[in-house]
């Protein structure tokens, strides 16, 4: 395992299999090809189970005391077989509804195959935690893949005429593939904007079991079914404050505490920020009352000194010495590497990878190693959902649905001053996104880099607007029709960031628990944000637990100068990359706009930079896939990048 971290190899359960309708065994070549390609995310060796035309093959990653005791596939005598990747949080209730003795033995898969065959595909929603499971009924002949409600978890499949293939990670569904894949244009359109879909990777004809949702397979016929959802009509009124602190203070003690049951140490990111500085605190007060579930909690903290705006070192020094412990420390502020593709042997699903974040990986792999830690805990979600982005915009709809005209006149008047905008400007933002897309379509445009062509645009719109959707006029309240467009913007995000073989770990996000959201869903938006307070019932709620410089801190930092010297230490190797682009090939990017946008960041200046930066990985990441897989990029076969070819094609710089 040590060796395999140094390497920069992350870790995750691996379920593969295949089920062929025709009724012939699946091929056994096929089957111990697919085994060894995904290996290299396990720590044991895995174990296949074939069942007349289905194959299920399980390589095992532990990473709490229960699972260590078991071998998957589990079954039972009626020939019910699953594989699951995950944590269940609310096993002992579980236990308790299906009259099973916990003995502490007692594996999650037991547990969750109990469940099934008690309740059968209804028992998915009672099913908490972080998870992905494959289930293969042989008396309905029926196969479910499924997914948790949020999408911590992944699992792929390829549905053919005449068999499904999955797997948890996608190496074998894209390297042995028969044919020569096509890249997803929606997925890239996605990508450069608002997160692709979740239910779409990379490749055409390869796609994602999405958050909260089960595919039913039948032979040739498959369905997609979402089997939970937040409920519309829960709301949650006190009288005081103090009592939704105290709730909340709860939930996320709980949260954190859910996350930190393994037999291993835990690493958490530490960034000096208030999400993952409450993780932290909180979790120190778990150990400190013996609640918690693993033997040790490590830091790991990014810095980089010579970043004006990004001056972390002060904040996280706060909880370290909180702590008496000093974390690991990676330095970020580097540009070696930068756009130049990675010496390595490794797939890479999606873009973003070059040799420099790649170097990023081998240090945390190395911080992994030496804290022993097979589980992270991040605080990706509070900004989302805690107030960090302080707009009024929700809690004034719900008051102008009401019909609540005073206390609108009010909030609208206090919220103006504070912001220091006029109330006419507020209204309009509070009204206009109930108007209908089409008139909103005549004013309103959402983000698009200017070099991306219209005709990618025109293509798929649904992309690009997908966080600008209309708010219902006579729906659910309009602040919990907010809040679940946030849940789908992360769930969109969290499906995209751990398509990459290098990001698979076993990565956890506490202000994303389910019971946690559901309680933030429900309360009034006035708890989260007010006048002139973001985040206003975590900073309450966490007084005296988290240091007082970071509760009052007014903002996170930001990265701006480094980027823009990634793009000048990486200057020649970038003009190399778009001579003959592949974006512009394939009809996505208009080569004189993007050379522009190009020279305007070689100026300083930031605008699209992000964006800029995103095409830039993507052509990186497509020359790297036609070197290594069958890709068709819309001709008869792949490109031949051993000669020179013709002006109107694309080359690969020497």
């Amino acid at each position: 395992m040590i060796e395999s971290l140094v390497e920069g190899r992350h870790f995750v359960s691996v379920q593969f299999g295949r089920w062929e309708f025709d009724g012939q065994v699946a091929d056994p070549e096929f089957i111990r090809r697919g085994a060894a390609l995904t290996a290299k995310y396990a720590i044991a060796g895995g174990q296949a189970r074939t069942c007349g035309p289905i194959t299920i093959f399980f390589q095992p990653f532990h990473a709490g005391d229960e699972s260590e005791h078991e071998v998957q596939p589990v079954s039972d005598p009626t020939g019910l077989l699953l594989t699951w990747d995950g944590r269940l949080d609310n096993r002992n209730e579980l236990c308790h509804r299906l009259e099973i003795p916990d003995s502490g033995l007692c594996t999650d898969a037991g547990i969750v195959l109990a469940a099934y065959k008690q309740w059968g595909a209804s028992s998915f929603p009672a099913l908490l935690g972080d998870w992905a499971l494959v289930l293969w009924d042989p008396a309905k002949q029926t196969l479910l893949l499924a997914k948790d409600f949020m999408g911590t978890r992944q699992l792929f499949y390829k549905l053919e005429s005449t068999r499904i293939t999955w797997s948890s990670v996608l190496d074998p569904l894209v390297l042995l593939s028969d044919l020569p894949l096509a890249i997803s244009e929606e997925f890239i359109a996605g990508y450069l904007s608002t997160c692709p879909a979740t239910h779409l990777t990379p490749y055409v004809g390869i796609n994602a079991v999405p958050p909260s949702t089960f595919l039913q397979v039948e032979r040739a016929r498959a369905f997609a079914k979402e089997y939970w959802k937040f409920e519309t009509s829960y709301r949650i009124r006190y009288r005081k404050d103090c009592e939704y602190e105290e709730h909340f203070r709860q939930l996320l003690f709980e949260a954190v505490r859910r996350r930190l049951r393994s037999s291993s140490p835990v690493l958490a990111e530490l960034s000096g920020g208030m999400d993952s500085s409450s993780i932290v605190c909180v979790a120190d007060a778990l150990f400190a009352a013996d609640q918690a579930g693993c033997p040790r909690l490590d830091t790991i903290s990014y810095y980089d000194d010579d970043e004006p705006n990004w001056n972390e070192r002060p904040f996280f020094s706060l909880i370290e010495k909180k702590r008496g412990r000093q974390g690991y420390h990676v330095y970020v502020g580097g540009t070696d590497g930068a756009f130049v593709p990675p010496d390595s042997d490794l797939f890479f699903p999606l873009p973003g990878t070059d040799s420099l974040s790649f170097e990023r990986t081998r240090e945390f792999a190395c911080a992994l190693r030496q804290s022993q830690s097979r589980v992270t805990i991040s605080g990706i979600g509070g900004d989302e959902f805690l107030g960090g982005v302080p707009t009024p915009v929700p809690e004034l709809q719900d008051l102008f649905v009401h019909g609540r005209g005073f206390s609108f006149a009010r909030q609208l008047l206090e919220f103006g001053l504070r912001q220091r905008r006029p109330w006419t400007h507020l209204c309009f933002d509070t009204v206009e996104e109930f108007l209908p897309q089409f008139v909103r379509r005549l004013y309103d445009h959402p983000p698009i880099a200017p070099w991306l062509t219209p005709a990618l645009v025109r293509r798929n719109v649904n992309a690009f607007w997908a966080d600008k959707k209309r708010m219902k006029l006579f729906g659910p309240r309009p602040s919990f029709q907010a809040g679940l467009s946030t849940v789908n913007h992360m769930r969109r995000q969290l499906c995209c960031s751990h398509l990459n073989a290098l990001s698979n770990h076993r990565a956890t996000y506490p202000l994303m628990d389910r019971d946690l959201l559901a309680f933030l869903l429900a309360i009034p938006r006035e708890q989260l944000v007010r006048p002139g307070q973001r985040r206003s019932l975590m900073r309450r709620a966490l007084a005296g637990l988290v240091p007082p410089e970071i509760i009052a801190r007014k903002r996170k930092a930001y990265i701006t100068r480094q980027p823009l010297a990634s793009i000048d230490s990486s200057l020649r190797a970038i003009e190399g990359l778009l001579k003959s682009p592949f974006v512009a090939f394939l009809g996505w990017v208009d080569k004189e706009g993007l050379t522009r946008a190009l020279e305007s960041a070689e100026r300083d200046e930031i605008e699209n930079l992000i964006p800029l930066l995103g095409t830039i990985k993507v052509e990186l990441w497509l020359r790297s896939l036609v070197q290594r897989t069958q890709i068709d990029l819309g001709q008869s076969h792949p490109f031949d990048l051993g000669h020179d070819q013709s002006q109107d094609r694309p080359v690969i710089a020497a």
